[in-house]
């Protein structure tokens, strides 16, 4: 709030670009991390020259998420003055004229297609595709029920296809599989939300009118079933996924193991932790009554935010340990 009242104050040529930036939420960049999965898994990361291309890739598609903002924002503008929350948004609350941000989302969204077109045909098709995708979401996609959250989980995997061909990746079944069904978990986890904060506020849910073709127990049922093919996938996934071609794995410091270790087996230890994310999450859902906003309850709810990290830490250890492990603790493991 301290902030907004700063920059109100601000001359409105310094004003409006900080509006403009606000309402392009760069917290909702934390989902384009999605473009770095085939990455990692490919054992790639320590690759500068891929790393480099999948964090420009990361960049322009940054842009292309806060241009869609803000034109979703334009067509939004009446609900979201109705909204107990959404109505504090910069073009809302009338800090920014509808035609700015159109013109500086249409600005944003041309330059991404040029510089994308610059680095690969098939990651250029992969935006554009993502972006037009958003843009009829936004338009009427998301006031059909189920095909409104089929929508959002889509637009995950065109993120993951993104980046696996900014770097020639293979992607499997299953990894798509998890993608798919971990978007559709968030989704419908989120439609739950907004259903308990709008009630909750005393607000009708004609202001959000998809949510009232979503009943609550629909709504229990879906979380249900996508929560359970979420971890479901992803441990198929561990499972199943090949050996990351590019160097040695840290498995291979403890020498010649039995065929019950193989390396193929060993990404299962992360599997835990998935499956309590996915509980604590649903708990999120249930009991703490959040939701509306996945990023914002990942960065503010600690269990959640701790089992990110030490998922992510098992992950990289298990694919490029003998890359970054000490020498002294490589000589002990052999």
């Amino acid at each position: 709030m301290v902030k907004h009242e700063f920059i109100a104050k601000a001359p409105k040529v310094i004003g409006v670009p900080l509006w403009l930036f606000i309402s392009a939420r760069p917290r909702q960049w934390l989902k384009n991390i999605a473009l770095f999965a085939p990455l990692v898994f490919e054992g790639e990361f320590f690759n500068p020259g891929k790393f480099w291309l999948v964090v420009f890739g990361f960049g322009i598609f940054c842009v292309v998420t806060s241009a869609i903002y803000l034109i979703n924002d334009v067509i939004d503008i009446e609900k979201d003055r109705a909204h107990p929350f959404k109505s504090k948004r910069p073009i809302a609350a009338g800090k920014i004229k509808p035609a700015v941000a159109i013109f500086a989302a249409f600005v944003l969204l041309g330059a991404a297609v040029l510089i994308a077109s610059k680095i690969s045909v098939f990651f250029t098709v992969a935006m554009v595709a993502y972006a037009t995708l958003q843009i009829f979401y936004s338009l009427f996609l998301r006031s059909v029920i189920l095909l409104d959250v089929m929508a959002i989980a889509s637009g995950f995997l065109l993120r993951v296809f993104a980046g696996a061909v900014l770097i020639d990746a293979h992607v499997t079944i299953w990894f798509i599989l998890t993608v798919a069904s971990l978007a559709l978990f968030l989704a419908v986890g989120k439609r739950r939300s907004e259903r308990t904060l709008l009630l909750a506020s005393g607000k009708t849910l004609g202001t959000r009118s998809i949510l009232m073709h979503y009943p609550e127990s629909l709504l229990d049922s879906l979380t249900v079933m996508f929560a359970t093919t979420a971890w479901f996938s992803y441990t198929m996934f561990t499972f199943f996924q090949p050996t990351p071609s590019a160097g040695p794995q840290v498995l291979v410091l403890f020498g010649d193991l039995p065929r019950t270790f193989l390396a193929s087996k060993w990404l299962m230890a992360t599997v835990p932790f998935v499956i309590y994310g996915v509980m604590r999450y649903l708990y999120v859902i249930h009991e703490k009554k959040e939701g509306e906003s996945p990023e914002r309850v990942l960065l503010s709810d600690k269990p959640l935010l701790i089992t990110v990290i030490c998922w992510i830490v098992l992950l990289f250890v298990i694919i490029y340990g003998s890359q970054f492990l000490p020498a002294k603790l490589l000589r002990l493991l052999q």
